[in-house]
């Protein structure tokens, strides 16, 4: 599969180089010279092209593999066939992600419209914004009053700066996202269509009906955030709303008002975050997950897909189910359902 129409030419890169950048090992030092231009997957690797192998589940591809070279364990080299050259890695997926960036740099971060350090005529900068040199603005981008934008971010099409919003260096601000009533840092990653610093979802009961109660807190997003397409983050309603650094956020999240999510936490598509949760750093929530309001999630903790969590969970814990519940014994109680449905099992009487 040829992936250059969408991200750019290949950049041809020697073995021998690559195992060093990536902190490798050549398994045949004859091969140093041998270029590699894409990534593959193990099933259909060419010449050209690296993949990785990380078990021996999939170790029958290996025998009709014809990558350039393939990403293993010391432990798995012994499977390797006859001519196929191993770069050898205690952490192959973490390996193969440094070659797949080197590869293919376009990939890491959403493209501008524009040339390099350029703001389109077709953009609406306020006057009062600051932006240091090297910003790309795209077309059709608003960029409102006092916003700052430091150098080498870029804001592509569609995109709104809300006035007073404050964004790092080397960011990225995807097509058709509004930023309001936030501070972004550096190196920050914010996909096509999130919102972030809107109204959280706050009312009181009065006799007509829910009155709404202003939320005039912040969101504050640390260095080195990623955050995926139509994901939601609520201002603080008095407190902020802060995202850890290192976080990566997938698509289609709720986050709402006051939460705090620690350093590089991990958290997938369709997750819900009620307000004022606190979740520690290192903390994994699998998607279509449900946090309750108020909690404190611990560091460390893993939350299983579709769970839904509904009281606080201390530092280390693995969860799963409804309600969340030791992974254990969740996993035994669908081991037991399970075994209970099975065709022709007898369910007693007489």
């Amino acid at each position: 599969m040829d992936q250059n129409q969408f991200f750019g030419a290949r950049q041809a890169i020697p073995l021998g180089e690559l195992a060093g950048s990536i902190g490798a090992i050549l398994s045949q030092a004859t091969a140093g010279d041998r270029l590699v231009e894409s990534i593959a997957p193990i099933s259909r690797a060419g010449p050209s092209d690296i993949c990785y192998i990380q078990s021996k589940s999939s170790a029958d591809y290996l025998k009709t593999c014809r990558a350039a070279a393939i990403i293993c364990p010391k432990a798995l080299t012994s499977l390797l066939p006859d001519g196929l050259t191993a770069l050898v890695s205690d952490n192959p997926q973490l390996a193969f992600a440094r070659a797949s960036a080197l590869l293919y740099p376009a990939a890491m971060r959403p493209q501008s419209l524009v040339g390099e350090g350029e703001i389109s005529p077709q953009a609406s900068v306020d006057g009062t914004a600051l932006l240091e040199s090297g910003v790309e603005v795209s077309p059709f981008a608003v960029i409102g009053a006092r916003a700052q934008i430091g150098a080498g971010t870029r804001i592509l099409s569609g995109a709104v700066i809300g006035a007073d919003v404050r964004i790092g260096r080397n960011a990225t601000i995807g097509a058709h996202v509004s930023i309001t009533n936030a501070f972004i840092g550096n190196n920050v990653i914010i996909h096509t269509g999130v919102r972030i610093g809107q109204d959280g979802f706050g009312y009181a009961a009065g006799p007509t009906g829910m009155v709404k109660l202003p939320q005039v807190g912040r969101v504050i997003i640390q260095d080195d955030v990623e955050i995926g397409a139509n994901t939601t983050i609520d201002r603080g309603a008095m407190d902020d709303t802060v995202i850890g650094e290192g976080t990566k956020i997938d698509n289609l999240v709720q986050i709402g008002h006051n939460v705090q999510i620690g350093r590089h936490c991990g958290i997938v598509s369709q997750v819900g975050i009620a307000g004022s949760v606190k979740i520690g750093d290192g903390v994994m929530i699998g998607g279509q997950a449900g946090v309750n309001g108020h909690l404190d999630i611990g560091n460390g903790v893993r939350i299983a897909a579709r769970s839904g969590v509904l009281a606080s969970l201390p530092a280390g814990s693995s969860v799963g189910g409804i309600p969340a519940r030791p992974l254990r014994a969740y996993l035994r109680e669908l081991a037991e359902l399970n075994s209970r449905s099975e065709p022709g099992r007898d369910e007693g009487g007489g």
